[in-house]
Order: C-alpha cells, then structure tokens, then sequence
C-alpha cells in the first residue's frame, strides 16, 4: 500500500505563489507515475500536471505558471508542484495522485484559495 498526503495548501492574493507537497510512503518501490489534480467547487476533477520517466505534462491553463518535480528521501517520495502567478481561478482542492503497479493511490486534498 502507498500512504499519499498533500500539504501546502493557503490563502494567496492573485499573482503570489505557493509550493505544495505531496509525500507518498509505504510501499514506494514501483511508483512510476506521479500526477497533480484540481477540483473547483461545481466543477470537474481535472488534471493539472503529470510526471513519468517519459516526462512532465501541464494542463494548458497552468503552462508556464506551474512546475512539477520530485525528490527522493528514505522510504518516501515528494512530489511538489510549484505555483507561480497564481489566478483566483486557480482556486481548488489539490489533490496527489501515484500509479504503482496498476494500481492508483490519491491524497485527501489540500485546499488553494487564490483572492482577486
């Protein structure tokens, strides 16, 4: 089993940045891809930006304003994502998501509030 839990979630004026994290543990061996997604109140989850050995991948609306990375540490893998020139319609709950052996582990969320 994969333990996935985001954080960084706040409340930022339009144009700030913030930097979550997600730290993914427990059975780590074997996750090979790595994945950020939104959901705004009323509206779809939607993925924001992918992470494989094939390599990154952005949602059009965060192109250029958002980076995915990933950092290895004993037993656990972070996977952040930083946001730059944040939008109030960048306004969700973040979620992680990992694929380990065909099988997908997701957080609970953390939520971004961007203020106009």
């Amino acid at each position: 089993q994969v333990r996935v839990v985001e954080s960084g979630g706040d409340l930022v004026q339009a144009g700030g940045s913030l930097r979550l994290s997600c730290a993914a543990s427990g059975s780590t061996f074997g996750i090979n891809v790595f994945r950020w997604y939104r959901q705004a109140p009323g509206k779809q989850r939607e993925l924001v930006a992918g992470l494989s050995s094939t390599g990154t991948n952005y949602a059009d609306s965060v192109k250029g304003r958002f980076t995915i990375s990933r950092e290895n540490a004993l037993n656990t893998i972070y996977l952040r994502l930083q946001m730059n020139s944040l939008k109030p319609e960048d306004t969700a709950v973040y979620y992680c998501n990992v694929d380990r052996l065909g099988l997908t582990f997701w957080g609970p969320g953390t939520q971004v509030t961007v203020s106009s």
